[in-house]
């Protein structure tokens, strides 16, 4: 089996909300173990992650304790960065055994050509202030400048901050399958143009659909925030399916 699963934003809320959700997802991955041939984090696992040379966020030992062990076992683990973990180095790779992904990508996965992306700074062509922000955060610039000038505990609280914003600006209870329409629309002009990816799956947007029509399978991931997380499975034969896990 092959699993897919996004937005844990593992650290957000207070420290017993944080815990909670690092225990259900400790919970999942043993779930999922025995039969997992690879397992692919689609971005925005962690609420805020900033590497310094020598230094990482404290905390997240159950889940980096359990990815290492997997991938020592042989499970491939993927890790496509979403806009609150962008600022990932070279320490999960190195460290856990984690493959990195710092843009979206096709792969070939049994048999099926798709198209895998966390799902933000995506057809934003008329989004010019988003652009900007973006560009700026994502530059070496940017990292630089907080790497050597902002103390860790300042860019902690400053990321724990920043990160609680965007979040609550994908809460649940003002999104509706129109709110995806940006995300399909890209799976359209994408399509278009690589006539044979015909699967896209995405994270992000916190709200769980399965779009389909005559040309291709879009795929969007719920968040961990509520009373159950919904995630996708695909089997040996290709076929993909949403699945819910109880938090």
């Amino acid at each position: 089996m092959i699993y897919f699963v996004s937005d844990l934003h593992l650290g957000a809320g207070d420290a017993q909300q944080a815990q909670r959700t690092e225990r259900a997802f400790c919970r999942w991955l043993d779930s999922v173990a025995e039969d997992a041939r690879a397992i692919y984090l689609m971005g925005d696992i962690f609420d805020f992650w900033f590497e310094y040379r020598g230094v990482v966020p404290k905390g997240f030992v159950r889940t980096l304790g359990r990815l290492t062990s997997l991938a020592e076992r042989g499970v491939e683990i993927h890790l496509f960065i979403g806009n609150h973990d962008m600022w990932c180095g070279d320490y999960f790779e190195k460290e856990c055994g984690i493959k990195m992904h710092f843009a979206p990508e096709i792969v070939e996965l049994c048999g099926r050509s798709m198209h895998l992306a966390h799902g933000d700074n995506m057809n934003i062509a008329k989004q010019y202030a988003l652009r900007l922000m973006n560009g700026f955060f994502r530059s070496s610039t940017a990292r630089w400048l907080f790497k050597w000038f902002v103390h860790p505990d300042i860019a902690m609280s400053f990321g724990a901050w920043w990160s609680g914003k965007s979040r609550k600006s994908h809460s649940k209870e003002h999104l509706s399958p129109a709110n995806l329409g940006f995300l399909i629309d890209y799976a359209h002009e994408h399509h278009a143009k690589n006539e044979g990816v015909k699967t896209y799956i995405f994270g992000h947007m916190h709200l769980p659909y399965d779009y389909r029509d005559e040309q291709l399978r879009v795929l969007f991931m719920s968040d961990w925030s509520g009373r159950e997380a919904t995630y996708i499975a695909m089997n040996e034969a290709g076929e993909l399916q949403l699945k819910t896990f109880e938090i």
